[in-house]
C-alpha cells in the first residue's frame, strides 16, 4: 500500500521571524523536516507531498525538496489565497492565509490513497510516524461505487496525541488544541486554548501535564476529502467575507465529530514534541536532536 506524507509548509512563522522550514537544526545542517521525512520513510511512507506557496517555491525546493532526491518520491501542491471554490472570491482587504484546513483542501487533487498530515516545523518522533503508518495500512479501503450499504460505514481517522507537558516552550505562551478523549481511545472533541504558559502546567496548576493535545499529526483515508470539501464550503458561506478568520484542520475534524460523520482514534505517545515557536527555542531543539543522535536514534549526517 502506498502511503503519502502531507507536509504543511506554507507558513512563514511570523513570531519566529523567518522561513522556519529551512532553518538548520541538526549538526550537519539538517532541518526538523529532514528528521520527519527520515522517520516517515522508515515507517513505510513512500511519497512526500509538500504544500507550499508559489512565492517561496524556488527557495523551498532548493533548500528542502532536493535533499530527498533518490530517497522518496517528492511532489508539491500549492496553497494560494485565491484558491477558492466556484462562486467565492477573496474579500477586499484579506491578506491572511485561510488556514491548515484550506491547505489540505488545496492538495486534494494530489491525494488518492491514505495519507498523514504533519506540520513542517514540528518534530514528532519516529514512534508517531510508525503509529500513523500502522493505522493507515489497517484502515479499510474506499468502498466500490456499487458496494453494499454496509460498506459505507462511518470513516475512521487517527490523531497522534501528545501530553501537554511535552509540548511547551520555555520562552513564551503557546496555543494548543486540548482533546477530550473517551475511555475507548476515541476523540470526542478538541478545544483550542491560547496563551498557555509552562508555569501553568503540572500537578495542582491550571492544566494537567498529562492532558492530551493535538499537534496537527493526523492520519486520513480518502473519505476525508469530500468531507473536508463540504466543511470548507460551509465555512466560506459563513466566514467568506472575513479578513482574518481561518479554516483550521482540527476545527474541520471537530465539526465532523460533532455531526457524527466520522470517528478519530487517538494514538497516544509519551514522546516529547519539539518545535520552534520562538527564535529562542532553536537552541533547545538543537540540543534535543543532538541527544537523540548521541543515543543512536539517528545517524549523523542524516542522509
Amino acid at each position: 500500500m502506498s502511503l503519502t506524507l502531507v507536509v504543511l509548509a506554507a507558513g512563514m512563522g511570523s513570531r519566529y521571524g523567518g522561513l522556519k522550514q529551512v532553518d538548520p537544526m541538526g549538526p550537519s545542517g539538517e532541518t526538523v523536516l529532514d528528521y520527519s521525512v527520515h522517520d516517515a520513510v522508515l515507517a513505510g511512507f513512500d511519497r512526500v507531498l509538500f504544500i507550499i506557496r508559489r512565492d517561496f517555491e524556488a527557495e523551498f525546493k532548493a533548500a528542502v525538496g532536493t535533499r530527498f532526491a533518490g530517497h522518496v518520491r517528492v511532489d508539491y501542491a500549492y496553497q494560494a489565497l485565491d484558491a477558492l471554490p466556484l462562486g467565492f472570491a477573496v474579500p477586499a482587504g484579506r491578506l491572511k492565509p485561510w488556514g491548515t484546513g484550506h491547505a489540505v483542501w488545496c492538495a486534494r487533487a494530489e491525494l488518492d490513497g491514505p495519507f498523514a498530515v504533519v506540520n513542517a516545523d514540528d518534530f514528532y518522533g519516529a514512534a508517531s510516524f510508525r503509529a500513523l503508518a500502522d493505522f493507515l495500512r489497517a484502515a479499510p479501503a474506499a468502498p466500490a461505487v456499487h458496494a453494499a450499504p454496509a460498506a459505507f460505514a462511518k470513516p475512521e481517522y487517527a490523531m497522534v496525541g501528545f501530553a501537554l507537558a511535552n509540548t511547551l516552550s520555555e520562552h513564551g505562551a503557546v496555543s494548543r488544541g486540548v482533546c477530550d478523549v473517551a475511555t475507548d481511545g476515541r476523540l470526542r472533541g478538541i478545544e483550542e486554548h491560547t496563551g498557555i504558559l509552562a508555569a501553568e502546567v503540572g500537578a495542582g496548576r491550571r492544566y494537567a501535564g498529562e492532558k492530551v493535545v493535538s499537534m496537527n499529526c493526523w492520519g486520513f483515508t480518502p473519505a476525508f476529502l469530500p468531507q473536508l470539501d463540504a466543511r470548507w464550503h460551509a465555512f466560506l458561506a459563513e466566514h467568506g467575507q472575513s479578513e482574518k478568520t481561518e479554516f483550521y484542520l482540527p476545527f474541520a475534524v471537530n465539526e465532523l465529530l460533532g455531526a457524527g460523520a466520522a470517528t478519530v482514534r487517538v494514538l497516544p505517545t509519551s514522546a516529547a514534541w519539539f518545535g520552534v515557536t520562538y527564535r529562542e527555542d532553536k537552541a533547545r531543539v538543537q540540543a534535543a536532536i543532538a541527544a537523540l543522535i548521541a543515543d543512536g536514534r539517528y545517524p549523523s549526517p542524516l542522509v
